[in-house]
């Protein structure tokens, strides 16, 4: 009898210990059918990630006890086009971090978000993927910067409803391609940034910034800044936005403003159309000839609460000196690019 209840209360034990701990597998698949255009050119293929990059994703949470959790996120790009990592370079491309969380907030280590990059990629406000302008434009929260490594992110405790905030610095962010590498007297990589958003009663804003040391000395520094701000009508949001990338050489500012329309048709069915001009998108000194404007329009059809179908249509016109592309396309200067994509995105 004592042993039974001995084992009872072993199994009971290791129940508990096992209902405070969780390890949870999720992820996308996104496949569609697209025709891009550029250098007066088309190519039509199976492709991608277009409304939602394809992942594999491992998170978990531990109770401590006390108000305090252990945290921790694994997440790697795949291709559904072609069954290929999404990333070569490395496997958790996308995340690779552990944190603690309370009643102080939450501390993160790893590759993540970067602060400005996390408001980018956020596509119930803006987007990142390859129809999005963000992205076409080269930003710094679209893709530049748009994650970083090494980084240390803070975020504050939520103390007023819908608004949140995080500081963040990282001692070598590296870029999508390669790992960020600390060195002796190097200061390539090391990065700063925050956000501050807010999101209730209708109303959204924010603003996110970056800035990275871009050379080994330190002297010359990438600096961008991204904000938005919109009000949902109930039959429509519409949200503005602006972004502006800095390097301390480059002889311009490269600006991106631009203005989105959510129309929701019905239950299912939500219609999106936006339009955005980019100056100086090489951010060298080629006045107006520097340009481009950038027109997308998209359509989602939800089957279910994880199903979507989806139409996209970009279409960037640029000016003699710029050269910016839909969707990976090879565009001459003054060349228009443009892209059509139909497609299927499944959440697990």
């Amino acid at each position: 009898m004592k042993k039974t209840l001995l084992a009872l209360a072993a199994i009971a034990a290791s129940s508990a210990a096992f209902a405070q701990s969780s390890v949870s597998l999720y992820g996308v698949v996104d496949a569609s059918v697209e025709s891009i255009k550029g250098n007066d050119t088309t190519v039509s293929r199976v492709s991608s990630d277009n409304l939602a990059t394809s992942r594999l994703g491992f998170k978990g949470t531990e109770d401590l006890g006390g108000g305090l959790k252990a945290k921790f996120v694994l997440e790697t790009a795949l291709k559904s086009d072609t069954g290929a990592q999404g990333n070569s370079a490395r496997f958790f491309e996308r995340a690779a971090w552990a944190g603690l969380a309370g009643g102080f907030g939450e501390l993160r280590l790893g590759r993540q978000d970067s602060s400005a990059g996390l408001l980018a990629g956020n596509t119930s406000l803006l987007g990142a993927q390859a129809y999005d302008d963000l992205k076409i434009a080269k930003t710094y929260a679209g893709d530049g910067y748009r994650r970083l490594d090494n980084a240390v992110t803070y975020l504050l405790p939520t103390l007023v409803k819908g608004l949140s905030a995080q500081v963040q610095y990282s001692t070598a962010a590296g870029t999508s391609g390669a790992t960020g590498t600390e060195a002796y007297g190097n200061d390539q990589g090391k990065t700063w940034g925050f956000n501050v958003a807010y999101a209730a009663d209708g109303v959204v804003a924010g603003v996110g910034y970056v800035n990275g040391k871009f050379n080994p000395a330190g002297s010359v520094k990438d600096t961008g800044v991204l904000a938005y701000a919109g009000y949902d009508f109930a039959v429509a949001k519409l949200t503005g936005y602006y972004n502006m990338d800095k390097q301390t050489d480059a002889a311009e500012i490269r600006r991106l403003i631009g203005v989105r329309l959510d129309v929701p048709v019905s239950k299912e069915f939500a219609v999106q159309a936006s339009v955005s001009k980019v100056k100086n998108t090489t951010l060298a000194t080629r006045g107006d000839d520097d340009n481009a404007t950038i027109v997308a329009m998209k359509g989602v059809y939800s089957l279910s609460k994880r199903t979507a179908v989806y139409g996209l249509f970009t279409n960037v016109n640029n000016s003699d000196n710029a050269n910016l592309v839909v969707s990976g396309a090879t565009a001459g200067f003054g060349k228009t690019s443009r892209g059509l994509a139909v497609g299927v995105s499944h959440q697990f």
